[in-house]
């Protein structure tokens, strides 16, 4: 496992992030100021010690990316025993055969990044087998909405279709969702930021074909350098690691 870390003061690290959370949404537009984003704290490739300090400055929902790492974390001891409440989000490439690794792990709350039929058949299929009795498993449906091939997600223009599968063929799940991972290094100052434009678009319009409410369809877009702007656009998910982690080395694979 990870090394222990202990020069980063991650309270003071959610504080502000928190307060950085509240002054975006006093520029948000006045129909979105009801709405308060959730903070996913994105624990990946940090030590258990990390987690335990955040989750007793009260942040209960964490993102992680890789199933090793999650497993790992979801099951040790002291999370185990201390965090009772966590709430594990899953924001990485799922493959349709780990599928069972990540559904059968304790506090799982949400997987971020279906991005296919079949993925969304699997978890269906598989979650009674693990989830609490009359329970959905909630998901979101990621959206590669910058065009880039190294990146996961599906088309915009097949958002909706995908949509209704889930809606009408998934009856396991519970669409919380649209997620995307935005162009790395865009600069707001050259204007609002297209893929989280679009990812609103797309919720529109799903919200409109489907006879949706929007205010059930939570957009999670918004990393460290971009959570801010993501909000004045209408994000309701921010996933925010180095702002309150620490960076990162480099990343760990499974």
């Amino acid at each position: 496992m990870l090394k222990k870390m202990t020069d980063v003061d991650v309270r003071k690290g959610i504080k502000n992030v928190l307060t950085r959370i509240e002054e975006a949404c006093k520029k948000r537009p006045p129909e979105l100021e009801a709405v308060e984003p959730r903070l996913v704290a994105v624990s990946k490739t940090k030590p258990v010690n990390l987690i335990l300090e955040a989750y007793e400055g009260g942040q209960r929902h964490f993102g992680e990316n890789y199933v090793q790492e999650l497993e790992e974390k979801a099951t040790n001891a002291d999370i185990l025993e201390k965090c009772k409440d966590i709430r594990w989000h899953f924001i990485g490439h799922l493959q349709k055969n780990k599928v069972n690794k990540v559904l059968c792990l304790p506090n799982i709350y949400l997987i971020e990044t279906v991005d296919s039929q079949k993925l969304a058949t699997t978890l269906n299929n598989h979650w009674p087998k693990f989830g609490p009795p009359d329970t959905k498993l909630k998901i979101m449906i990621q959206v590669n909405t910058s065009g880039e091939g190294e990146k996961n997600g599906i088309p915009p223009a097949e958002v909706c279709s995908l949509t209704e599968y889930v809606l009408k063929e998934c009856g396991n799940l519970q669409l919380d969702g649209l997620m995307t991972i935005g162009r790395f290094g865009y600069n707001p100052e050259d204007g609002p930021n297209p893929d989280f434009l679009c990812l609103k678009t797309c919720r529109d319009e799903i919200c409109q074909n489907l006879g949706l409410d929007w205010k059930n369809i939570n957009l999670s877009m918004g990393m460290s350098d971009d959570f801010e702007h993501a909000i004045e656009l209408g994000s309701t998910n921010v996933r925010v690691g180095s702002s309150i982690f620490g960076y990162r080395p480099r990343k760990v694979r499974e």
